[in-house]
């Protein structure tokens, strides 16, 4: 099987050569992202490898498939960029990873968390400066704080278990419940009821029509004043103008984003030596109590083995036409 990589980096290379060493697939690799315009580069692939912000709509898989790619591999857990009533239509099958290191991800929403709270990439800073003053870098105890967790699958789970063990108070939304976290002592309440009492709102849920720009001026205005807002998720959950008015009014006192709606044209790039011309995300980034990372919660080195490992594992199943079941979770 040939396989054409797209959106990828160098450490997408080392991992996947590491783990195709059991496959001995043919696998191409470019940098660039996929979408109408890079077309041309498919030649005699049988399956593609996408990312977050490829765009896979219903006009780039027809192109895909009149090229004789028969299988569409998403080395991540979202699938939104994915038209999937035209992959449907089209014959193409598909599939993501959305059980790979739930922790990763947990344990960088928790980071965010203790940083934006105890201030400590400012302490850094200003110890590097030789200041060691306190003056401003006064946090809270998590401890007995109400964390609100939004989505309960296995990231949103992983994280739960993480604010449990600081001795929060725990609650949870998710259409379908998770009898273990209710087991330990997380209750799951209506979402109105969690915006209400959380101190903290993390978000671990897919995006969805129903989910699209579920942070938005309604739900803040719910939220306690000088909430916490997490989002490790997808940038289509929150809408990016009203958190901005949310920070300006003070009634968000923190905000931790490792995602963006519009990330796909700044993240996984150095851009140091250009001017951004997103005013959005200058002026996100321009509050004191805003911290931004570039999609990076997924990075760690079990989570890239596991997405390896478990996209090529899921193609050779499909190349075999073998009905499976793994937590790679086939779409089609």
């Amino acid at each position: 099987m040939k396989i054409t990589f797209f959106s990828s980096k160098p450490y997408d290379k080392e991992f996947f050569d590491k783990a195709n060493q059991q496959f001995n697939f043919e696998l191409d690799y470019y940098e660039t992202h996929l979408g109408p315009h890079v077309l041309n580069l498919i030649d005699h692939s049988d399956a593609v490898c996408a990312f977050v912000n490829d765009k896979l709509n219903a006009e780039v898989l027809e192109s895909l498939a009149s090229k004789g790619v028969k299988y569409i591999a998403l080395r991540c857990a979202g699938f939104n960029n994915v038209d999937l009533e035209a992959a449907k239509r089209l014959g193409l099958r598909v599939s993501r990873v959305p059980a790979y290191s739930p922790e990763a991800v947990a344990e960088h929403a928790m980071a965010m968390i203790l940083t934006l709270n105890r201030k400590t990439h400012k302490a850094y800073n200003r110890v590097r400066e030789q200041n060691f003053a306190l003056n401003g870098l006064m946090g809270f105890n998590l401890y007995q704080k109400t964390i609100g967790v939004i989505g309960t699958g296995n990231i949103g789970a992983a994280f739960a278990k993480i604010a449990k063990g600081f001795g929060a108070k725990v609650l949870a939304f998710d259409i379908t419940e998770n009898q273990e976290l209710k087991n330990i002592g997380i209750d799951y309440v209506s979402q109105e009821q969690l915006l209400s009492e959380s101190d903290i709102v993390s978000l671990h849920c897919p995006l969805m029509e129903s989910t699209h720009h579920l942070i938005n001026e309604e739900s803040i205005q719910k939220m306690k004043q000088n909430v916490m807002i997490i989002n490790t998720s997808r940038g289509g959950l929150i809408d990016t103008k009203a958190v901005i008015n949310g920070l300006k009014s003070k009634h968000i006192g923190y905000l931790g984003i490792d995602v963006y709606e519009q990330e796909e044209k700044l993240f996984f790039r150095d851009l140091s030596h250009t001017i951004i011309e997103d005013d959005t995300i200058q002026r996100l980034m321009s509050f004191p109590n805003v911290l931004v990372t570039a999609h990076q919660a997924f990075f760690t080195q079990e989570a890239l083995e596991q997405i390896a490992t478990s996209t090529l594992t899921s193609l050779s199943h499909f190349e075999k036409n073998d009905e499976f079941e793994n937590p790679n979770a086939v779409l089609i």
